[in-house]
């Protein structure tokens, strides 16, 4: 740590692992002198589980289930990854309506993931009240996960080509009224909290990232947004369907974490507005790409061969991964989540590597809590968003 040596009255203060607002298990050390913050060193890896090296030893399909425990809280955006690397890859087709059935299921999870960041946002800075609320309205996505997967938060939806299963019968007018719900508590949201005298005291002018800041530390997603950068990689890259329909990059030029808490506030009524669009323009047809479902084209195996294609009692289609390397992002609620995915002609990945938003976030927490008050390491931390699930991998 960068503490002289000759100062003699500081405090050192662990926060974390198991501290309510660390959002998992973030270990921070904190050097005080008195209640100013003299310097903070995260410490991570508790929740370390090698998800990389257990990605290079299955296949895609058999890995689906595994992605959803990077971030738990935004499931759909890390099924989406890791199926589009391969679909890139091996130029598969994935069918219109499987398309806009993603981009629902993504918007909705990004709604979800928005929600319970503000709920215990809020509860670190001293106001309880949203954190009840905001379970009422995460409850009715998870209703529409639960009608569409057969699950509320681990889904395993996501298939190469598209997805699983099509949308149950009701389910579209089920969404449509969540979304016309959805959004006058979103403003109910508004008038409670954006102009809170005591919430903008505590949110106001704090955690300052400046614009070259930003770019130099490789921030993404709110935290870029909100530092005048109108940057969203559903814009630029145009993955899925995106570029069909109608919606704004939501961006602020401060900043702080009030920047970071509107841009949240505002890409959540563009995800119902992208959400209601989706829903009226979804077309009929296939809802998976059937023709990858084949087995590998080898020669016959010995007799006496282990054949992981027949490990369980059904045999799962395996796809083979040509000789190539690829980088395949999206925007996920944190920022950019992205894979750099090498082939070698075989079902396993060769390689496997995670550009986790968070873990790339959290790196400039040192420098914003430095010379603030110990009371703010709440409200920087809980502005920046993490998960420690797809931090530590």
């Amino acid at each position: 740590m960068n503490v002289p040596a000759r100062i003699k009255d500081l405090m050192i203060v662990n926060m974390g692992p198991q501290h309510p607002s660390m959002h998992g298990v973030l270990r921070l050390i904190v050097t005080l002198d008195g209640e100013d913050v003299v310097d903070c060193e995260p410490i991570l890896g508790y929740l370390h589980r090698g998800m990389e090296k257990i990605a290079e030893n299955r296949t895609i399909i058999q890995y689906l289930p595994y992605v959803t425990r990077w971030d738990y809280l935004a499931t759909m955006f890390t099924e989406a990854i890791t199926v589009n690397g391969p679909e890139q890859l091996g130029n598969i087709q994935v069918p219109k309506r499987a398309s806009y059935i993603r981009v629902i299921m993504l918007e909705l999870s990004r709604i979800a993931s928005h929600l319970l960041w503000l709920g215990p946002f809020m509860a670190d800075i001293g106001a309880q009240t949203p954190f009840f609320y905001i379970f009422r309205e995460r409850e009715l996505i998870y209703d529409l996960f639960e009608a569409a997967t057969g699950m509320r938060m681990m889904h395993n939806y996501f298939r190469i080509g598209g997805v699983a299963a099509d949308l149950p019968y009701g389910w579209i007018d089920k969404c449509f009224d969540f979304c016309n719900y959805f959004l006058t508590r979103v403003i109910e949201y508004q008038k409670l909290i954006t102009r809170n005298p005591i919430f903008l005291e505590r949110v106001e002018g704090v955690g300052v990232v400046g614009r070259e800041e930003v770019l130099t530390w490789g921030l993404s997603g709110p935290m870029l947004r909100a530092s005048g950068i109108q940057w969203d990689l559903r814009k630029v890259d145009n993955y899925e369907c995106y570029d069909e329909f109608d919606w704004e990059v939501q961006w602020q030029k401060e900043g702080d974490s009030l920047a970071r808490y509107l841009v949240r506030i505002g890409e959540m009524m563009e995800s119902i507005k992208i959400i209601q669009q989706a829903l009226e323009g979804i077309p009929g047809g296939p809802y998976e790409n059937l023709e990858i479902r084949s087995f590998d084209r080898e020669k016959e195996p010995e007799w006496n061969d282990f054949e992981y294609r027949f490990i369980g009692k059904k045999s799962s289609p395996t796809f083979e991964l040509p000789k190539q390397e690829l980088y395949v992002r999206v925007e996920a609620p944190k920022g950019e989540l992205g894979i750099f995915l090498i082939g070698d002609h075989n079902g396993f990945p060769w390689r496997w590597k995670i550009r986790p938003p968070g873990f790339i976030n959290l790196q400039i927490l040192p420098q914003l809590v430095k010379r603030m008050k110990l009371a703010d390491i709440m409200t920087i931390l809980g502005s920046i968003d993490i998960i420690m699930g797809e931090v530590d991998r």
